[in-house]
């Protein structure tokens, strides 16, 4: 059954997010040889028309118009704008913040359903099935759509992207898109990041705990996390006692990552910072304590002082790396 599928790009600092290119190859599989438009915002928009078309966009809305930075009414009208000349039968975005903030107000204002946090995609019977996790994690349900179009949001980093192809092109189509009777106007934007490498979508993560003792504990994990090009993330613990911001808090009340390699140093494991970690593919634990319950969790775990273990580790992984050029 071919579907016509619209996926919304985001970009990020200038460049275009990986769960965008994600998206995509969700929609291809999805639309069983219907037809993959995505639509792109903003100033920079007309940079990323190469990626997304190689990567499975046959037509991208350029959408112009009052539109930085971003504001939750401003994008809704934009949005609902492509929309409604798309027509799509399916609509998809990353479960990024701008995700969780627009596609709830979007989904409520075209009186859609909506599937939230999607980890994984899959056409059975004609059918499309939408995996995704609940109760912090531990068990996963899937979901269809009784009827009428249908409207998700894509966990980073677990959907394989497609391999590019170079030869494809798409249609640019440009959209004026109309503002009127905003409520808000953003004066100045402060933003607060845990790193060079976006936490959600890294491919590693070096994380710490109270175990780091204190902000300059923090050092030997950013050290190894520059050796490996990994994100610095933090338990609510490291927040909490001041240790760094809470930008880089992963748990239940902060960000969920789901990356290749998870490095948790200092870390007990209590149960609301594994609910935003338990699906990395591969989980290591550095702690001092055998009985720490991250151990439980962990595919590899080393007892003991992350300020010994740390730098030993960086130190290693710095020669294979060297040797491996």
């Amino acid at each position: 059954m071919a579907r016509n599928v619209l996926v919304f790009a985001e970009i990020r600092g200038g460049h275009l997010r990986n769960v965008t290119l994600e998206a995509l190859a969700a929609a291809r599989k999805i639309a069983e040889g219907g037809e993959v438009a995505a639509a792109v915002f903003g100033a920079k928009a007309t940079e990323h028309l190469g990626v997304l078309a190689r990567h499975g966009a046959d037509r991208v809305y350029v959408v112009n118009g009052d539109l930085e930075p971003y504001r939750t009414e401003c994008y809704t009208q934009a949005a609902r704008q492509v929309i409604e000349q798309a027509r799509p039968d399916v609509i998809l975005m990353g479960h990024t913040g701008i995700g969780k903030d627009l596609a709830p107000r979007l989904a409520a204002r075209l009186d859609m359903g909506l599937v939230s946090d999607v980890t994984d995609v899959a056409v059975e019977g004609g059918e499309v099935i939408f995996t995704r996790p609940i109760y912090a994690g531990k068990a996963f349900q899937r979901r269809k759509f009784a009827g009428g179009p249908i409207f998700a949001t894509i966990r980073p980093n677990n959907i394989p992207m497609n391999e590019p192809d170079p030869a494809k092109k798409a249609a640019r189509i440009d959209v004026s898109a109309e503002i009127k009777d905003l409520g808000t106007v953003v004066r100045e934007v402060v933003r607060k990041t845990a790193g060079g490498v976006d936490l959600t979508e890294a491919r590693i993560v070096v994380s710490g705990g109270r175990g780091v003792k204190s902000a300059d504990g923090f050092k030997p994990l950013r050290e190894l996390a520059e050796v490996l090009g990994a994100a610095v993330g933090a338990s609510r613990g490291a927040c909490d006692a001041g240790y760094c911001d809470y930008a880089m808090q992963i748990g239940q009340t902060g960000k969920v990552v789901t990356p290749d390699l998870y490095i948790a140093c200092g870390i007990s494991g209590a149960i609301q910072h594994v609910a935003g970690m338990s699906n990395s593919k591969v989980i290591v634990a550095i702690n001092k304590d055998p009985e720490a319950p991250i151990f439980s969790i962990a595919d590899y775990g080393i007892v003991g002082d992350l300020f010994e273990v740390v730098p030993l580790l960086t130190e290693e992984f710095r020669k294979a790396l060297a040797e491996s050029q």
